[in-house]
């Protein structure tokens, strides 16, 4: 029989005509998963603030957690634990801050002490990392902001209690104050400190006044996630109660940071004209509360001195802080490139004190740092400093504009957290503290995490 004749090219199709087959689909990026137990290392963290060495352990034992899981994976999980741009982001932010305090040791005032800070400051790089592995996923984004928003929510209501008692300690300070006289035979603090107390402790207790800064910077947490579950009526009744223990705080600057945290979450909510009204409303609640709180009367009888014409005036105004920002202009002009050295505040103060041997609102001994950001960075860390800052503060901002809506919605409460805590116009606790250096750290990793935790959808 006759073979069968070959078919032609044509009949073949491009492929067997010579052309190129088509290319194979390309196999999806590996999902983003985070890391499930990466939660419980920031919620235990937040929840143990009222113990900065327990707080600063669990922080120093998430890390070298983190560096382990690392290790073990070979690097190989990275891409599964957080986006790759989530960890450029996070390492950029840490570098941003980190970078200025290795510069400053060169020449400070005390080089050990800066090169020590630099040093133990590096365990920030993978702690932060889990952070934002904490919230790659929905899941650990649900536990994180939900567990932050309701540590917040306990602490609130603890030191409302405090309040309506009238007492120094409020009932979760207590219960932790007596546990540490079981264990070690003293308290938390001591009997100068609780002497000195003069506005609401909380749960941070009346020698670390603190409350009022941390549950402002904090609050969009609990707001968001109020506003979420109970709508317009949660959002008003969690807003409430938090300005309510801001203002008895006693923190001047905690209440400005309340401020905008109700500008940059309550005009989304409620318009301008009704956010007009809200905030009307709490002034109305101020004056109540001056007629009704000693310590917040005088807090408004000090703050009433800034108009006075003379310096001293001022100063009390500003709690001694117009001395203290003088004497950090001194810093700046005498090291202008790298500054006098993270944390050498205080060791450079005397010789820019521009009031020497006269006794303040903080009493005698030099001021331990600049209480401004710009004025601390500048002073400490110096013109590097500030630059690094401001590269990380346009890193990003960057990330923000380029992120697309879903993105912004899940980092919506972490962006108003960080942005309230280092707005430049307020007085603010040092940033290069181990207390509120750590905290903006977590707050940076939380934006990073949430707003790149997935890549952008087109």
């Amino acid at each position: 029989m006759p073979e069968p004749a070959a078919p032609s090219p044509a009949a073949l199709g491009p492929a067997s005509a010579g052309a190129m087959p088509p290319e194979a689909p390309r196999a999806p990026p590996p999902e983003i998963v985070g890391w499930r137990w990466a939660p419980v290392w920031v919620l235990a963290y937040v929840a143990l603030l009222f113990a900065p060495g327990f707080a600063e352990a669990v922080l120093s034992l998430g890390a070298l957690t983190m560096l382990v899981k690392l290790a073990l994976g070979r690097m190989r999980t990275g891409p599964r634990l957080l986006s790759d741009a989530a960890w450029a982001l996070t390492s950029a932010l840490f570098a941003a801050y980190w970078l200025p305090e290795l510069i400053s040791a060169i020449d400070a005032v005390d080089p050990a002490r800066a090169l020590r800070e630099a040093a133990v400051d590096l365990r920030y790089l993978p702690f932060l990392w889990l952070v934002a592995a904490a919230v790659a996923s929905t899941r650990g984004r649900r536990v994180t902001f939900g567990g932050l928003a309701l540590i917040l929510a306990l602490w609130i209501a603890d030191a409302l209690l405090q309040a309506l008692s009238g007492t120094s300690e409020s009932p979760l300070f207590r219960a932790i104050d007596s546990a540490k006289h079981a264990l070690s035979g003293h308290g938390m603090c001591s009997a100068a400190e609780l002497a000195l107390a003069d506005r609401l402790g909380g749960v941070l207790g009346p020698c670390n006044l603190k409350l009022g800064q941390v549950i402002a910077s904090f609050s969009p947490f609990l707001l968001y996630a109020a506003g979420r579950r109970y709508g317009l009526g949660g959002w008003l009744g969690a807003t409430a109660l938090t300005g309510v223990v801001v203002v008895l705080a006693g923190s001047r600057a905690s209440w400005i940071t309340f401020a905008l945290v109700l500008l940059l979450s309550g005009w989304r909510l409620l318009g301008w004209k009704k956010l007009l009204a809200l905030f009307a409303c709490g002034l109305l609640a101020l004056v109540v509360l001056d007629r009704t709180s000693t310590q917040v009367h005088e807090r408004l009888v000090r703050t009433a001195h800034i108009v006075s014409a003379d310096m001293s005036g001022i100063d009390d105004a500003l709690s001694g802080r117009a001395r203290i920002w003088r004497a950090a202009g001194c810093m700046i002009a005498q090291h202008p490139i790298n500054g006098v050295g993270a944390r050498g505040f205080r060791e450079a103060f005397p010789a820019c004190d521009p009031m020497p041997g006269v006794n303040t609102s903080w009493g005698y001994g030099p001021a331990l740092h600049a209480h401004q950001l710009i004025l601390e960075v500048l002073s400490e860390t110096g013109a590097f400093g500030l630059l690094m800052w401001l590269a990380g503060a346009a890193l990003a901002w960057r990330a923000w504009v380029f992120a697309d809506v879903q993105a912004r919605d899940r980092a919506r409460p972490a962006m108003v957290a960080l942005a309230v805590t280092v707005f430049p116009l307020n007085t603010h606790l040092a940033f290069y503290s181990t207390f509120w250096g750590g905290l903006t750290l977590l707050l940076a990793a939380l934006y990073a995490g949430s707003l790149l935790a997935q890549p952008r959808s087109e």
